[in-house]
């Protein structure tokens, strides 16, 4: 693995900032939660956007890497609420699904509005955090918060890229890993590292899905905890287990039929909710469109698929009920150079 040097840190932002992708640019939640007339009773959603929720971050950040890194895209964010407070936690790019991004926080008291955190809460320390920290997942447990996110590094002439083959998951020039921090406030944060072995993930492990409830916290299901994984693991389907959220064994595991309705992209969340489980993914459809969907399951038995729907939130930080409705935090939307996170609440 490359070291984390301060002009490997500037080489890859040089990159970022000329980052660009049509098919990610033009994405808006609106056609992933809208309403279907078939909507079973079990299925999270509709949603729709608060405009009174709305996040816009003031200024730049000091960059503790000194490199004069920016950030003209907010996205991917986690929400979590405490004693009638918002956290959130996002990820912020150069340009928007770059890398070298950074994940920032702030919290929204009723009243009072939203005010920045102490950014960034996480940043590129580690050699496998060279080209970025993302996706910022965040859960509570026992008393505990767990944020794990991305850590995003070079693989071009790393032995790992020799020793850890995956032809059931082709890499391009960037490995992945899931690394975890943990913190007993919200606020101060201690980095843990990587939690999936390269045994495991041969290089790419993204997505951290862990059942939680409606307030954000972790759901032991069968006296564990479950991780679900769905990109690259050799292009295998694998979930995690543990009992304290910081140690975790993995195996192969098959959870997800989508045949019906396309090809799988990624799992965005879980939800333990009246006895079931559903899951919320990321898929392409027949057409090769950009589409989403939720998995039904009794928690008693995770891993048989017992339904199917069409229509989904991608929340990639996960759902919580807030107030009376289940809410979620999306930045795709945001127009082009602008960054706003916008929220959004389901009708029930």
């Amino acid at each position: 693995m490359h070291p984390l040097t301060t002009a490997a840190l500037q080489d890859g932002l040089a990159r970022a900032l000329s980052h660009t992708n049509a098919s990610t640019d033009a994405l808006s939640t609106d056609q992933f939660s809208a309403d279907w007339d078939d909507r079973p009773d079990w299925a999270i959603g509709p949603f729709r956007k608060d405009e009174d929720l709305t996040f816009r971050p003031q200024g730049q950040w000091p960059d503790p890497t000194g490199i004069g890194w920016t950030s003209a895209s907010i996205f991917n964010p986690s929400l979590i609420e405490r004693d009638g407070v918002l956290h959130l936690f996002y990820r912020a790019s150069p340009r928007k699904e770059s890398l070298e991004s950074r994940i920032g926080t702030a919290v929204h008291t009723p009243g009072h509005g939203w005010a920045e955190g102490q950014n960034p809460v996480v940043y590129p320390t580690l050699d496998n955090e060279l080209l970025g920290v993302e996706d910022p997942k965040v859960y509570s447990a026992e008393g505990r918060y767990y944020l794990f996110y991305n850590g995003i590094w070079p693989l071009a002439g790393t032995s790992e890229a020799e020793a850890y083959p995956s032809p059931g998951w082709p890499l391009g020039d960037v490995g992945c890993d899931i690394n975890l921090a943990v913190s007993d406030d919200l606020v101060h944060w201690e980095k843990r590292g990587r939690i999936v072995p390269h045994e495991v993930s041969h290089l790419w492990a993204k997505g951290a899905v862990i059942p939680t409830d409606g307030t954000g916290e972790a759901v032991k299901i069968g006296g564990e905890y479950l991780m679900f994984l769905s990109e690259g693991c050799d292009g295998r389907a694998v979930v995690g287990r543990s009992r304290d959220m910081e140690h975790w064994d993995f195996a192969e595991q098959p959870y997800l039929d989508i045949s019906a309705l396309g090809s799988l992209h990624e799992v965005a969340c879980a939800v333990a909710t009246g006895g079931n489980l559903v899951l919320d993914f990321f898929y392409g459809d027949h057409d090769g469109n950009f589409a989403a969907a939720q998995a039904l399951y009794s928690l008693e038995d995770p891993f048989t698929q017992i339904a199917l729907h069409r229509g989904g939130s991608l929340a990639w930080g996960g759902l919580i009920r807030y107030g009376d409705r289940w809410t979620f935090a999306q930045g795709w939307d945001a127009p082009a150079g602008q960054r706003e996170l916008y929220l959004y609440r389901s009708e029930n």
